[in-house]
C-alpha cells in the first residue's frame, strides 16, 4: 500500500506539471513576436518574422474554424476593411488549425484578399500562445485572438475578438498610434 502512495502522487504530479507546460501565456504587448515559419493556404512556407519586416503592421488573427459563422464574419470585417488596413501598411494573416485544403476553399469562398494560415500542428498557436479548446469528437479549436504587430513587437493584443468588429478594433488602435 505504501508504494501506491507514492507513485499515484507522482503521476498526479507529472500531468500537472505536463498540463501547465501545455497552456503558455498569450503574448503581451510589449513582447517580441514570434519568428515562427507556417504553411499557407496554397501550401507554401512563410516565414512571420520576414513578413513582420515588409510591412509597417502586421495582424496576426486567430479563430477557430475555416467556414463557421463567427469565423467568417471575422473574416470578412477584415475583408471588408482590407483596403483601408493596407492603406495604413497592415499585412494580415489569419491562422486556425484548419488544414491548408479547409484554409484554401474558406479563402475562395469568402474573397480574402488575405494570407490565411494552416496550422494543424498548432505551431503559430502555440508560439503565440492562444489558448487551445478540446471539443470531444470535433476535435480542438484555437480562441479567437488578434496581435497587432510593429517593429517585431506586440502593440496590441486582443483576446477576446469580436468577429464583426475585428477590423473597426484594429483601425481604432491604428488611429490612436500617431508614431
Amino acid at each position: 500500500m505504501k508504494t501506491r502512495l507514492p507513485l499515484a502522487l507522482m503521476s498526479l504530479l507529472t500531468f500537472l506539471f505536463a498540463s501547465a507546460r501545455a497552456h503558455a501565456e498569450p503574448l503581451k504587448v510589449g513582447d517580441p513576436a514570434p519568428a515562427v515559419t507556417a504553411t499557407t493556404d496554397a501550401g507554401t512556407r512563410i516565414d512571420l518574422g520576414d513578413a513582420y519586416k515588409k510591412q509597417r503592421y502586421t495582424l496576426v488573427y486567430f479563430y477557430p474554424r475555416a467556414g463557421t459563422s463567427g469565423c467568417t464574419a471575422q473574416g470578412c470585417s477584415l475583408r471588408d476593411a482590407y483596403e483601408e488596413l493596407t492603406r495604413q501598411g497592415v499585412a494580415v494573416f489569419g491562422v486556425s488549425t484548419d488544414d491548408v485544403a479547409a484554409q484554401a476553399k474558406f479563402k475562395a469562398e469568402e474573397h480574402f484578399p488575405f494570407t490565411l494560415l494552416a496550422d494543424p500542428d498548432r505551431a503559430v498557436i502555440k508560439a503565440f500562445g492562444v489558448p487551445v479548446r478540446s471539443v470531444p469528437a470535433i476535435g480542438e479549436f484555437a480562441a479567437r485572438q488578434a496581435f497587432l504587430i510593429k517593429d517585431g513587437k506586440i502593440v496590441w493584443a486582443d483576446y477576446k475578438a469580436k468577429t464583426d468588429q475585428q477590423a473597426a478594433d484594429v483601425l481604432k488602435v491604428l488611429a490612436a498610434d500617431k508614431s
